[in-house]
């Protein structure tokens, strides 16, 4: 089987190739991922602007992705298509054009959730890599913990109440002076930054234990509030820019570590996943590492298929297309699509208790 796929929730416009043979695991072909940079001069997501940007370039990065994959459109089994959760404007633009490719060759079309797009990021690397496991999936947009006991089959544990930690760090980033995005810049910097000068609270931290509904659960907006307070009272931005970027990190990054590593040690699962554009974080996943030791091993995509791709994108379709599932014509894009599978917080299919 040869299968596109198109991703187009947010700022980068992506096509890729997926080969399969039944029912083995997936290669990849090809991966094309264009950046809208223009974004940039705003400090932040344009939704009108990122829409028109991928008008403009749907063609040719679909074009340029199955040149790599020296593939025809008429060689084409299927096609997979982003249809949420994203900005809808941009979804419209590669749902429509999923659409209307996929009618014109008379293939198979699969609507993709995004965020089990990044759930099935690492089988394109690790072909060991499957269930069960406990997923933290950080980005811009999404902060929550997973627990997959099967593939197509998902619990959630918990979710930000607030901001996403990929949100939070692009807007501690603006407060800093780095521009946007924000988190590889504040990353960057961390590694000059004295830890330990500026301490920041850790939301939620303190939920860990009380077996409530907020133990899994997250929150940002306090944490980027008191960043700006010590930015507004600092007297020298310059000497402190690097120690604030490291004090706010390691907040982050022990909140989201230490309620995943809670996450596992109720489960008793081998693995934890960590996916989306966050997981590209190295101190993320190094964090994690040392606080699980050997009671778990931690899966990390590589970042180029951590970021929005169409290659876990094909990989997610791939695997709906092989449980006989098809989207018709009447597919439209929803910014809050709802995961699939999505079984009910009560569904006993991990947690020890």
């Amino acid at each position: 089987m040869k299968l596109l796929a198109i991703e187009t929730s947010c700022d980068e416009t992506s096509a890729a190739v997926l080969k399969a043979d039944q029912p083995g695991r997936p290669t990849l072909a090809s991966c094309v991922i264009l950046s809208q940079d223009i974004h940039r001069v705003f400090g932040g997501v344009v939704p009108e602007l990122a829409s028109r940007a991928h008008l403009g370039t749907i063609v040719p990065v679909v074009d340029e992705a199955l040149a790599e994959a020296r593939v025809e459109l008429e060689d084409l089994d299927a096609i997979a298509v982003t249809a949420g959760p994203g900005l809808v404007g941009a979804l419209l633009v590669g749902v429509m054009y999923g659409k209307t490719l996929a009618r014109r060759l008379a293939r198979p079309l699969i609507g993709v959730h995004h965020l089990e797009g990044h759930l099935f990021a690492p089988t394109l690397e690790q072909p060991d890599f499957a269930p069960p496991f406990v997923a933290l999936l950080v980005s811009g947009g999404h902060t929550m913990l997973l627990d997959v006991p099967a593939w197509g089959q998902y619990r959630l544990l918990g979710a930000t109440r607030d901001d996403a930690a990929g949100e939070a760090f692009d807007k501690v980033g603006t407060l800093l002076g780095l521009g946007y995005p924000g988190g590889p810049a504040i990353e960057r910097l961390a590694r000059e930054g004295r830890p330990g000068r500026f301490r920041f609270p850790r939301p939620m931290l303190n939920t860990i234990g009380e077996d409530g509904p907020d133990q899994y659960s997250f929150s940002f907006s306090g944490l980027k509030t008191a960043v700006l307070r010590a930015v507004r009272t600092s007297t020298d931005l310059e000497r402190d820019r690097a120690d604030l970027a490291r004090g706010f990190q390691d907040a982050v990054l022990e909140v989201l570590v230490e309620k995943a590593a809670t996450a596992i040690e109720a489960t008793g699962y081998p693995t934890l996943a960590i996916g989306g554009g966050v997981a590209c974080n190295d101190a993320l996943s190094a964090a994690a590492s040392e606080r699980l030791g050997r009671s778990a091993r931690v899966v990390v995509a590589s970042k180029r298929l951590n970021t929005d791709n169409a290659a876990m994108i094909g990989a997610a379709g791939l695997f709906r297309l092989r449980q006989g599932e098809q989207s018709g014509a009447d597919l439209e894009p929803r910014a809050d699509l709802p995961l699939p599978g999505l079984l009910p917080a009560s569904a006993s299919i991990g947690i020890s208790r």
